[in-house]
């Protein structure tokens, strides 16, 4: 399914959202996170693929590579632990915490007692668990039924209390909601709902690290035409839209959002023109964006912005990833998760379609900038839906010499 939105256009970032999440504040995160122990130092890969660039009939095709932002194999790393931070800072403004003390646990004899909690499909739950123990707090997080237990034991390896629930993802945040009412607990997620917008701001905020470093990597290059991004609630693309919608202003590049079919919020936000729910069951092999309803604070972000809606199948993602991993002569053979790979699965679909790749400009003028946002976070899983180990494909990429 594609459709484009009526809403979008090309008008500065206004005032209002600029209020909300900016690029002064994106980089305030990103100073706190520098020395986190948890992330490597420097920016991730930004990879071009001229093979696929030819193969596809664009100009350019560039992957921001964020499975090695850290050991948590993912972006959710720049997220949660920011959230957590300015939460703390929040909740305790006379005690004498700095950012950087909390995530070296300077200040874990006084947090101890402090408890936070999410509902995840995988690397959010991760993420959080991981700043909650270099900070010194205390992390519970909810599962639902469709997170495998690979993903359990690498959220509870970091000290997390796991609770599993029945249901799907959003009974999850329902549950977290209810065990922080009932224990004096503070959620701590990744989507918005009536009357809590202040962390998820805070998490999509964190993602403006990933826009930043592309704009410094292409310092003096030709801008990116279109960016396809990945679904979920809408958090990770509107922390990269906001970034470059306010760096760019009116001379922003084409967003296409790309989720998975059977969990299509933002798609049916779209058509209704405010935020919806997805009409299929949510159990996409694209875990990290299997969600079931957009976040309403995302949206106020995605609405004015995002060009055009699309969903992908499953099997279309597993061909994404098979071909990131296979690599050639001038590509790199990459580890790209199930949910990472779901902008370069649209990408392809557009460009089979004569019509819509015309209409979307996707010529060969165009330079196209995808995001992975996940290696083998479940590394099962991967070797599962891509036919080979991670470990095999990175293999390959060590050894692997660009002509």
């Amino acid at each position: 399914m594609f459709v484009s939105n009526p809403k979008a256009g090309r008008q500065p970032y206004p005032q209002a959202l600029h209020a909300v999440m900016s690029i002064a504040k994106a980089e305030e995160s990103r100073q706190w996170l520098a020395g986190w122990r948890r992330l490597n130092a420097g920016a991730t890969p930004l990879y071009a693929f001229p093979d696929l660039a030819d193969e596809l009939g664009v100009a350019q095709v560039s992957v921001k590579d964020e499975s090695v932002r850290s050991e948590l194999g993912s972006f959710k790393a720049l997220g949660a632990p920011i959230a957590l931070v300015r939460l703390i800072l929040r909740t305790f403004p006379a005690q004498p915490f700095d950012p950087r003390g909390l995530l070296e646990g300077r200040h874990a004899h006084l947090l101890a007692h402090f408890t936070v909690v999410s509902a995840t499909d995988g690397n959010h739950g991760k993420g959080l668990a991981a700043a909650a123990q270099s900070i010194g707090c205390r992390c519970v997080i909810v599962l639902h039924a469709n997170v495998s237990t690979e993903r359990e034991q690498a959220i509870a390896a970091y000290g997390a209390k796991i609770v599993r629930i029945a249901g799907n993802y959003d009974e999850s945040v329902q549950h977290a909601a209810e065990l922080a009412a009932s224990n004096g607990w503070t959620v701590v997620s990744d989507t918005s709902y009536e009357g809590y917008e202040e962390i998820p701001r805070d998490v999509m905020q964190g993602y403006g690290t990933i826009a930043a470093e592309i704009i410094e990597a292409t310092a003096g290059q030709p801008p990116f035409t279109h960016v396809f991004l990945q679904g979920g609630v809408g958090g990770l693309a509107a922390g990269i839209v906001s970034y470059l919608w306010e760096h760019f202003a009116e001379q922003r590049p084409l967003f296409v959002m790309v989720e998975p079919e059977q969990a299509d919020c933002l798609y049916q936000s779209a058509l209704l023109g405010k935020p919806a729910k997805a009409t299929g069951a949510v159990d996409s092999v694209m875990a990290g964006l299997a969600c079931g309803e957009t976040s309403p604070l995302a949206w106020r972000f995605l609405e004015q912005s995002v060009d055009y809606f699309m969903t992908i199948s499953d099997e279309q993602a597993v061909a994404a990833m098979r071909r990131l991993a296979a690599g050639s002569a001038r590509d790199i053979p990459l580890v790209a998760g199930e949910s990472g790979v779901a902008g370069l699965a649209g990408l392809v679909q557009l460009i089979k379609r004569a019509s819509t790749a015309t209409e979307l400009g996707l010529n060969g003028d165009a330079r196209i900038l995808l995001i992975s946002t996940e290696g083998a976070t479940a590394p099962g899983v991967y070797a599962e839906l891509s036919g080979e180990t991670a470990g095999s494909v990175l293999a390959r990429q060590h050894a692997w010499v660009r002509p």
